[in-house]
């Protein structure tokens, strides 16, 4: 088994985790000092005083990136074990740390144990606010509901590593990423649950609320973003052929088959990406057969709202893009990409 610490200007209780983990035999323990800086270098020669592995990065470089470096050292260095990751700021206890690892170990398939928060008691609005939102992205964009996304105790399997270093982001997205990615790729995510540790108001958090939250729902902006040109453009081919055809279901039919052609090539290339590309002949057919499902689900909606319901035919094309965009994103998250 092997510790990894990302550390960013950290305080002594890093020196207590220290001492605590040696005190459980859970080691060997790999430290990143992700660009603390010279007033922090007494912190981080304690640590490799008491038998820790640091490494350095010279500037800050973000909590994905000093992950990605430990894993790529642990990896190279072949050191023993399943992998489990803790913050370096007391939040996590040598405990909850071994029932990680022991939880792995249980595990016939290599795959993702979180040490889930119960968020009970008095927690900080911001930790309590942002895992909620967190949460619900994470269920809207996969299917899979997860209690605490946003937890620095994971473990892994020490097959994972080459996986983990290939998954993009290099902050606090990485970890949502990893998540993403995972429930992609086929590995499995079990939480265990641990006690819920914020010391001083959880002030120690290096978390920037409105850039890395912005970060870590890139994703879902992406595909909004994405969505929202496509809707522009099967607008636009909408009226503009049924001004001239007067026949609705051709009009649909022609509008949709032109914006799904550009969604499809702007998903694919900048939406849903991870560390498998997906290749042309394995996602088309699926996204085209979705394509078709949209197409009868758009058509109905729109003739019920439009024909049914007469409403103009603007409000009821709004009505039904509303209608479908959240079952879109699912299905192309879980099915195609």
């Amino acid at each position: 088994m092997t510790i990894l610490i990302p550390a960013y200007e950290p305080d002594n209780r890093l020196l207590d985790l220290i001492q605590q983990l040696h005190a459980f035999q859970l080691e060997p323990i790999v430290i990143v000092d992700d660009g603390s800086g010279p007033s922090y270098r007494d912190i981080f020669e304690a640590a490799e005083a008491s038998g820790c592995t640091v490494l350095t990065h010279e500037v800050n470089l973000g909590k994905g990136r000093a992950l990605k470096t430990g894993f790529g050292y642990i990896q190279k260095a072949g050191l023993p074990g399943h992998v489990v990751c803790a913050d370096s700021d007391g939040q996590h206890l040598p405990h909850d740390i071994k029932r990680i690892f022991e939880k792995l170990l249980s595990q016939t398939t290599p795959g993702i144990v979180l040490g889930s928060r119960r968020f009970s008691g008095t927690i900080p609005l911001r930790s309590r606010f942002g895992n909620s939102v967190t949460r619900s992205v994470f269920s809207l964009t996969t299917g899979t509901k997860i209690y605490d996304t946003q937890t620095g105790l994971r473990g892994f399997s020490f097959s994972m590593l080459d996986w983990l270093c290939q998954i993009p982001g290099e902050r606090f997205e990485y970890e949502m990423n990893m998540l993403l990615t995972a429930h992609r790729d086929g590995y499995k995510i079990t939480e265990e649950y641990i006690d819920t540790v914020y010391l001083d108001h959880n002030k120690s958090s290096h978390f920037r609320p409105l850039l890395d939250s912005f970060r870590i729902y890139l994703p879902i902006i992406m595909f909004s973003t994405s969505s929202l040109l496509s809707a522009i453009l099967d607008f636009t081919l909408l009226f503009l052929i049924q001004s001239i055809s007067h026949n609705l279901f051709l009009s649909v039919v022609t509008a949709r088959l032109c914006s799904s052609i550009f969604n499809y090539t702007m998903n694919r290339k900048y939406v849903f990406t991870g560390s498998k590309v997906s290749r042309v002949h394995q996602s088309l057919p699926k996204y085209f057969s979705l394509v078709i499902l949209v197409l009868l689900l758009n058509y109905g909606l729109l003739y019920f709202y439009n024909e049914t319901l007469i409403l103009p035919l603007v409000i009821a094309k709004l009505l039904t893009e509303a209608s479908i965009f959240l079952f879109s994103y699912w299905a192309q998250r879980k099915y195609v990409y």
